[in-house]
């Protein structure tokens, strides 16, 4: 791949990163908007507007600008060929004029080639990102996006973005339970853990299929209590005992999983996308239903 090609996909890649940085940002406007203060609501619907309208100008002027610095740097390169190849010419000694003539049409006829090369693929790069806009509408992740969010509205739920750093499960259980933050939530469930392992011990296996041993086992749970480490669902067995809460997960594909009904809390809900973001499996939290409609009217 050229500099070029790299260069490109750089501000491509952070382009998406922007996008997803005002989603969340937006997500934190609509929130903090009580449901009677329709003034408010007008001056936030005008804000979003206005920084979505921000970020679509600025990447769409950043994306001219890198074209038009790429179609430059190839003109100019084109040029100094042909410079060099013409002061050849004028040096080389006894030069018939008629064929020195001819040398430079056919040398600036292949500069033309080269440019009309470049514009080629050029254009058929940006095809290639238009084709990728559209399979992000169409793909696993959007689709499964989705099926969530219209299995949370029948529940008069929507999903709660929550960064996508290792930590997901955590934080967005904390989200749903005052006074616990993610960390203390690692502790508490790697100690429960460790005080049951009849209960989690014998679904724990390596990569090669083997059992945990009682050493394996301690350092998974160090892990779970001090890293970033990502949980899944037998963690998620350890919160429901620790925090004495039925908890939901929510996913697009399979059915729905409760685990800790023994408990008569309210249940806990989280989402679980397997195609988020591109880095595989990620946990939303959940919070109460707000239609667009009536939050901005």
């Amino acid at each position: 791949m050229s500099d070029s090609e790299n260069e490109e996909d750089s501000v491509v890649k952070r382009h998406k990163k922007e996008k997803k940085e005002l989603q969340a940002k937006i997500q934190q406007l609509k929130h903090s908007v009580s449901k009677g203060d329709k003034k408010k609501k007008k001056e936030i619907a005008e804000q979003i507007t206005k920084l979505e309208k921000e970020l679509t100008e600025k990447h769409e002027t950043e994306l001219k600008e890198f074209k038009d610095k790429t179609t430059q740097e190839v003109t100019d390169r084109l040029s100094s060929l042909e410079t060099n190849d013409n002061t050849g010419d004028s040096e080389a000694a006894g030069g018939d004029v008629e064929t020195r003539e001819d040398s430079k049409e056919k040398k600036v006829s292949k500069a033309m080639k080269r440019r009309e090369k470049q514009a080629t693929k050029n254009k058929e790069r940006e095809e290639r990102i238009k084709e990728q806009e559209v399979l992000n509408l169409t793909g696993a992740r959007h689709i499964e996006f989705e099926k969530i969010k219209s299995i949370l509205k029948n529940k008069n739920l929507q999903i709660f973005e929550i960064p996508s750093d290792g930590n997901c499960l955590y934080t967005a259980i904390s989200h749903q339970v005052p006074h616990e933050t993610y960390e203390t939530l690692r502790r508490k469930t790697a100690q429960y853990m460790r005080e049951n392992p009849d209960e989690f011990l014998p679904f724990l296996t390596k990569e090669n299929g083997d059992p945990y041993n009682d050493e394996d086992f301690e350092t998974f749970l160090l892990k779970t209590a001090e890293t970033s480490e990502w949980g899944g669902q037998l963690e998620v067995k350890a919160m429901s005992n620790v925090l004495h809460y039925p908890i939901e997960i929510v996913q697009g594909e399979g059915p729905q999983i409760k685990i800790g009904e023994e408990y008569d809390s309210e249940s806990l809900t989280v989402c679980y996308h397997r195609h988020a973001f591109g880095l595989g499996e990620h946990y939303n939290s959940v919070e109460t239903y707000v239609p667009d409609e009536e939050a901005f009217s």
